[in-house]
Formats: structure tokens, C-alpha cells, sequence
């Protein structure tokens, strides 16, 4: 049975991806901040009990992080996917460190240190892929409307990251993935957004599911289609 752990598993994107697996009868290893508060996921421990571990983790902490890669030492995994993430809407004027210091730690620090505390688990796994969940307002290139500095920094540095890191698994035979989900009905991306969260996850897990080695290092949306950097 295939493993893949999931960081911000408690709510949108990261619950769909959870259930999803779990329906597809993955062993899935789903990670939140606080466990207490997150209710949708643990009631699905209820439902999949033999094939849902939940891990507390605070992707903030590289502390934790490496906590986790120690708590995990000798489990394979097929696929990591760091999920987590932060935004805030400030635009032009508003910025302040306090503000960018979150993004940088969540959206572009974290997903490197998952990387180097889950390595070792990685290379043990079945044609084993790193994944990150991105954003289109990662791509400098597509950037046509300006605004939410902090977070199309964090998100092209954890691209920039993600790039590297496709280059440094190879020798370990593992894919890197960066994955724009589109814009999804969530609590990040509002009521408005065009997708609804199944389809995007859907479209999403199709994607990681054919990815190869070729596609190393590749920025995709949820639907296959190449972004520009």
C-alpha cells in the first residue's frame, strides 16, 4: 500500500487531498498545526483507522520539522506534499517584516526543510516524488497585475527551491513537482474562485500520478498545462 504525508492537512486543499488518498486506499500521514482544533480530520480517523495517521506539526518550526523525520525514521514514503501555506493581501505600502517573516518561513523555508528531514524516507519509497503546491503569482513572467509581495516572493523563492531540490533528488530517483492549483473555492481563495476543491485535487493527483523523471523540476497547474517561470 503507497504512503504519502501531507503537511496542512486540517482544512481546504490539504483535507481534500487527505480524503481523496484515503479513498484510493493510500496510507496517508496527514500533518496540522493543532490537532485539537482540526475536527474534519480527525473524524476521519473514524472512517480509515488502519490507514490515516495523524502527526502534529507546526511547518513553521524546522524544529519540529526534523522532530517529525526523526519520528518517521525507517517508514517509506511514495509522496510528500507540502501543502501548507500562508497569505495575507497586503499590497503596496502595507508591507512590514512582521508580515513577510511568516510567508518566507512557511512557503519557502518549510517545504526545503521537509525535504532534508524526509530524504531518507523518500528513497525508500516506490518511484518516490517530492511535491510543493504553488501559485501562478509565483510566475514572474505572468505577473500582469501587481500587489501581494509577500506572498509571490515566498511562493517564487519556494519555486527557486523546488528547482534546486529537482536537480540535488535526482541522484535518488525522486520527481520534484511545483503544482499551481488554481484558483479554488477554499478559505484562502475565496468564495468566488473558479474551481471547486475535488476537481482541482483531482486534477492535481493525475498530474503527480504521471509525472517521471522527465517532468522533474517542471511548474505545472492543476490540469497538466506548463506555467512560465
Amino acid at each position: 500500500m503507497p504512503t504519502i504525508l501531507i503537511s496542512g492537512a486540517n482544512r481546504g486543499l490539504g483535507l481534500e487531498f487527505t480524503r481523496q488518498y484515503l479513498a484510493d486506499h493510500w496510507t496517508v500521514i496527514a500533518t496540522a498545526r493543532d490537532l485539537a482544533t482540526a475536527a474534519d480530520l480527525r473524524a476521519l480517523s473514524g472512517e480509515y483507522p488502519a490507514t490515516l495517521r495523524l502527526a502534529e506539526l507546526d511547518v513553521a518550526s524546522p524544529e519540529a520539522i526534523a522532530g517529525l523525520g526523526r519520528d518517521l525514521a525507517g517508514t517509506a514514503l511514495d509522496i510528500v506534499l507540502h501543502n501548507a501555506g500562508v497569505l495575507t493581501r497586503r499590497g503596496f505600502g502595507g508591507s512590514s517584516w512582521q508580515d513577510w517573516e511568516p510567508h518566507l518561513r512557511v512557503n519557502a523555508y518549510a517545504p526545503l526543510c521537509l525535504a532534508e528531514a524526509l530524504l531518507s524516507n523518500l528513497a525508500r519509497g516506490h518511484d518516490p516524488k517530492f511535491v510543493n503546491l504553488s501559485s501562478v503569482l509565483a510566475s514572474i513572467a505572468s505577473n500582469s497585475s501587481g500587489g501581494l509581495y509577500a506572498y509571490r516572493a515566498s511562493k517564487a523563492a519556494a519555486n527557486a527551491v523546488l528547482k534546486s531540490l529537482a536537480i540535488d533528488f535526482a541522484p535518488h530517483g525522486i520527481t520534484v513537482l511545483a503544482l499551481h492549483p488554481g484558483w479554488v473555492r477554499t478559505r484562502m481563495g475565496g468564495p468566488e474562485a473558479s474551481l471547486d476543491a475535488p476537481t482541482s485535487v483531482r486534477g492535481m493527483r493525475a498530474v503527480i500520478a504521471a509525472a517521471g523523471r522527465a517532468d522533474t523540476g517542471t511548474f505545472r497547474q492543476w490540469d497538466g498545462a506548463s506555467l512560465p517561470w
